[in-house]
């Protein structure tokens, strides 16, 4: 996967290029081009059962929910989330190693290669599947289900991923093989899982994380010692929900998890409105993440679709507050500072409009350019629909 050495030295080199008067203005981060995937492409799994709704085993969709460049070359992993209808198919969860080859001077600037496929497996050898039933009450630990969003390669080569539905942070080996979980704080959880999403919201559960809402993104701090882990929504008990269960809050909390003490940390997040949530967390600098808040909605109907820049140096630690009001900023407490570093949307990028998709969901920071910027690649997840293609965006950072 990825040395030590190679990683340290080229995020290290990020980080100077970055120093200064900040990270990138606005107008220093501009799109060099895009991919399409076809929504019937096939994977390297060599599965070829179809699931309960019919779609092949081996499509390859859906894997824009989470991507990490590897550290050397052009190779990227890219994570499909739990499969097709929002839980209701035995999808068997799996990485795909991606080689995104991104030229300026090129006809084609932006260029995509599957390279392998890897099936996600517990200590047991069995598959991970995204079917929201498919936990064991009574033996929590036995339970496969496995709803992945957010990932990043550590300095060792294993891979982090977060599982929605736990929230968990899981560690995998290269090939997809289960090596441990990371503590999960308690407030996160939810008393009661259920195998639908009215059983996982309230009465049945008063706090904990929304149905479908858990830990959206991942990061990894520039040094490999810390990861940051995003709710895509507020917790529960953080003002979440009205009385109907229609989304009020916008008060999200980052954790922060110390992998050489164990130590945790969290930060308020406020999100721009009720109605958006956040996709994925990238580190570019200590202390500094960007974060991807979006809304909703496809094509031309998007509005929000913005990365912000989001430092945590002068936060406050948020972990003794039990619960964080609906809307507003608790007196005494400073949210993490945020400002907008990519509007997708924005005229002079061409993207939006009828081909925009909905869920932009993955982002990473990856390789050199000859000029000495950097790439940002931006996905897409494209939930398996057959007539939606996923979408890779690539991005020069300037410094």
């Amino acid at each position: 996967m990825i040395s030590s050495r190679i990683r340290n030295g080229l995020l290290t080199g990020l980080v100077l290029a970055m120093a200064g008067n900040g990270t990138c203005r606005a107008d220093e981060v501009t799109l060099i081009g895009r991919v399409s995937i076809s929504p019937t492409a096939t994977d390297l799994s060599q599965l070829t059962d179809a699931q309960e709704n019919g779609t092949p085993q081996n499509r390859l969709g859906g894997h824009g929910s989470g991507i990490a460049w590897l550290g050397d070359g052009n190779r990227y992993v890219m994570l499909p989330d739990r499969g097709p209808d929002d839980g209701a198919t035995s999808y068997k969860c799996r990485i795909q190693i991606v080689e995104i080859v991104v030229d300026p001077t090129a006809a084609t600037p932006v260029t995509t290669r599957l390279l392998e496929t890897h099936l996600l497996k517990a200590a047991s050898g069995e598959p991970f599947i995204g079917r929201a039933t498919q936990f064991d009450r009574e033996h929590p630990e036995r339970t496969l289900r496995l709803d992945p969003e957010g990932i990043r390669v550590t300095a060792r080569g294993t891979i982090l991923i977060s599982d929605e539905y736990g929230p968990t942070i899981r560690e995998f080996d290269a090939k997809g093989k289960w090596l441990r979980d990371l503590p999960t704080p308690g407030r996160y959880l939810i008393a009661s899982p259920g195998g639908t999403p009215q059983e996982e919201l309230p009465p049945h559960n008063k706090s904990g994380r929304q149905n479908n809402r858990g830990w959206e993104g991942v990061a990894l701090s520039i040094d490999g010692n810390k990861v940051y882990a995003i709710t895509q929504s507020p917790l529960i008990q953080d003002g979440a929900l009205n009385e109907a269960n229609a989304r009020v809050g916008t008060n999200i909390r980052i954790w922060e998890h110390d992998l050489t003490t164990g130590v945790s940390r969290e930060y308020l997040y406020p999100l721009e409105d009720k109605s958006l949530g956040c996709s994925d967390l990238e580190a570019i600098a200590p202390q500094r993440l960007l974060a991807i808040e979006r809304d909703g909605k496809p094509h031309e109907t998007a509005k929000v679709k913005r990365i912000y820049e989001i430092d945590l140096s002068q936060a406050s630690e948020i972990s003794a507050i039990e619960q964080l009001p609906t809307t507003g900023i608790p007196a005494g407490i400073r949210p993490v500072a945020k400002k907008l570093y990519l509007d997708l949307l924005a005229p002079q990028h061409g993207l939006a409009g009828q081909t925009f998709p909905e869920k932009i969901e993955g982002i990473a920071v990856g390789p050199k350019l000859a000029d000495g910027s950097r790439v940002l690649i931006v996905t897409s997840d494209n939930d398996f629909k057959a007539d939606e293609p996923t979408e890779i965006f690539a991005f020069r950072i300037r410094p």
